[in-house]
């Protein structure tokens, strides 16, 4: 059996993926798409494991929405028993602009992967493809400066805009490093901190 320990971070399982786009870039246009390729990039690497698309978590956790921030997860790695959790990866590619609420929603994500990792997944993570250069740069203020600033995610993050009344708590650190995909499209990675992982 292919073990997943082989290639530990996320970096280095989508490394040969973000290659593949870079060479065929048409083939990723929205979110759907970067789900649906990825999603056929891991059942081929991992043929052994279960590579399923927007499970809800209760199908791994029963009786625990209320413990997540979100209800179902992007992408998820497992063993056909469900005795291991590899992967959980949440996948965000923008293309509507929106940037202030787009971003907290990144946030939203990330506190989301650190809460799959506490519950038991191996390993979480988010993935977030942006070909806007407004993602990457301009302003440093405020929840910008996370994604164009090289500040470093962390504790509390409020809402942007309009009633500012949700905020989401961060546990790890973490810093939003673009690579070049192809221009303008760049990639970031997030991986859930390794403390969150209770089991």
């Amino acid at each position: 059996m292919l073990e997943l320990q082989s290639m530990e971070t996320l970096n280095e399982i989508i490394a040969p993926f973000i290659k593949s786009v870079a060479d065929n870039p048409s083939d990723i246009y929205n979110e759907f798409s970067l789900q649906h390729e990825l999603g056929i990039f891991l059942r081929n690497r991992f043929p052994d494991y279960k590579v399923q698309f927007e499970r809800n978590v209760d199908f791994f956790f029963p009786g625990g929405k209320s413990r997540f921030s979100k209800r179902e997860i992007d992408l998820t790695v497992f063993s056909p028993d469900r005795d291991e959790l590899k992967w959980a990866i949440e996948l965000k590619f923008p293309k509507n602009g929106q940037y202030p609420e787009t971003m907290f929603g990144f946030c939203k994500d990330i506190a989301f992967v650190e809460e799959l990792k506490s519950e038991g997944f191996s390993h979480t993570g988010v993935l977030i493809l942006a070909s806007d250069h407004l993602f990457y740069s301009g302003s440093t203020n405020g929840i910008y400066g996370f994604f164009r600033g090289g500040r470093t995610i962390h504790g509390p993050i409020q809402k942007p805009t309009g009633g500012r009344d949700v905020t989401f708590d961060i546990r790890g650190t973490y810093d939003v490093e673009w690579r070049d995909v192809v221009a303008p499209l760049k990639y970031a990675t997030i991986e859930s901190a390794d403390f969150l992982l209770t089991n």
